[in-house]
């Protein structure tokens, strides 16, 4: 069979489209990859270069930069928590919140950094006196920026203790919830077995919702097991208090 010359050149044009479309294609890939890249380096830099080995020594170079910003940063967060804690030793709480907001900026889940936030808000809050036409806002948010806190950092590490004592504390003396506090040192107690400090805020709990016995048997615990009299003289005198308003 015949095949017309016609058709052949045909054939061949179809070829050379193909290929010519092919090329354009390959072309446009290889320079959007290249613009990609330099888009991406021009972040930061005038000049990434176009081959391997130049985007390559680039990434080197980017690396090393990231990695110092990061340890600058971790630098930053260690700085403003130790100014933080110095702060609060020497009573400058509100001077310490405004170390620990910058501390948390930079290590949001440093557990110690929300725990200390909760002792210094709690701290403001009580010292905010109602004088007469006084509001009781400020009060009630720095009360309210404490508790968050404790409860962020025990978020972050439910072992840590300290945020569940100063957690108990609050809602013991000051927000009166002592039902809020009852599980929060239960758990204390589960991990700090016999911590006498957390049982009398326990005890105090239960004594304030009149469970008298539960009370009562951790007064019991604590003057078997402290060697501190002070402490074994309190227990005995809370006890009694309690038995008298349980027979009269």
């Amino acid at each position: 069979m015949k095949i017309k010359k016609g058709a052949i050149i045909g054939i061949g044009i179809i070829i050379i489209i193909v290929i010519a479309a092919a090329a354009v294609s390959f072309g446009q890939r290889n320079s959007g990859r290249t613009d990609l890249a330099k888009r991406i380096f021009s972040l930061g830099s005038d000049n990434p270069g176009t081959s391997i080995e130049e985007l390559k020594a680039s990434i080197a170079a980017y690396e090393k930069r990231i990695d110092e910003h990061v340890k600058d940063a971790a630098k930053t967060s260690a700085y403003w928590k130790i100014l933080a804690v110095r702060l609060q030793d020497r009573g400058l709480h509100g001077e310490a919140l405004a170390a620990l907001e910058h501390a948390i900026y930079y290590s949001p889940e440093d557990p110690a950094l929300h725990y200390y936030t909760g002792v210094s808000a709690g701290i403001i809050a009580k010292s905010i006196h109602l004088f007469p036409g006084n509001e009781n806002s400020d009060r009630n948010l720095y009360f309210r920026l404490s508790e968050d806190s404790y409860l962020r950092a025990i978020e972050l590490d439910g072992r840590y203790l300290r945020p569940r004592y100063g957690l108990a504390v609050l809602y013991v003396f000051e927000l009166d919830r002592p039902e809020d506090a009852i599980p929060q040192m239960e758990r204390y107690l589960e991990i700090s077995r016999n911590d006498v400090d957390a049982m009398f805020i326990l005890a105090r709990a239960h004594f304030m919702l009149n469970n008298y016995k539960a009370a009562v048997d951790l007064y019991d615990r604590i003057i078997t097991l402290t060697r501190d009299e002070q402490k074994r003289i309190e227990a005995q005198n809370n006890r009694q208090l309690i038995m008298g308003r349980i027979y009269g």
